[in-house]
C-alpha cells in the first residue's frame, strides 16, 4: 500500500527545463524501484525512466541525455529532471512503484507537462 502524489508540471518554452516531483506514503518506499511514465493526447502511456532500489537508471530512447531520475529514499521522493524540453514531450506525467518489474499501484492523476511556444 502506497499512496503518490505527482507535481511540479507546467508550461515552458521548447529547450526549457522542469523538475517534477513525486511524494510517497504509507509503504516502504526504499522497497520498490520507482519509474516516471507518460501519456500523450490519443497515445498509450509509456515508461520514460526508471531508477532500481540500488539507484540504477535507465531511460527510454527519446529522453536519453535530456532527463535524470533521482529518489531521496529518507524523504520518501523520487524526482524526474527534464531539460532541453521538446513539444513531443507534452504529455500527463505520473510516477509509480514497480516491484518485479510491473506497477504496483493504481494511478493517480498525474502532472500535465506543456511545451509549446
Amino acid at each position: 500500500q502506497v499512496q503518490l502524489m505527482e507535481s511540479g508540471g507546467g508550461l515552458v518554452q521548447p529547450g526549457g527545463s522542469l523538475r517534477l516531483s513525486c511524494a510517497a506514503s504509507g509503504s516502504d518506499f526504499s522497497a520498490n524501484d520507482m519509474g516516471w511514465y507518460r501519456q500523450a493526447p490519443g497515445k498509450e502511456r509509456e515508461r520514460v525512466a526508471l531508477i532500481t532500489t540500488l539507484s540504477i537508471t535507465i531511460y527510454a530512447d527519446s529522453v536519453k541525455g535530456r532527463f535524470t531520475i533521482s529518489r531521496d529514499n529518507a524523504k520518501k521522493t523520487v524526482f524526474l529532471q527534464m531539460n532541453s524540453l521538446k513539444p513531443e514531450d507534452t504529455a500527463v506525467y505520473y510516477c509509480n512503484a514497480v516491484y518485479y518489474g510491473r506497477v504496483t499501484t493504481s494511478w493517480g492523476q498525474g502532472t500535465q507537462v506543456t511545451v509549446s511556444s
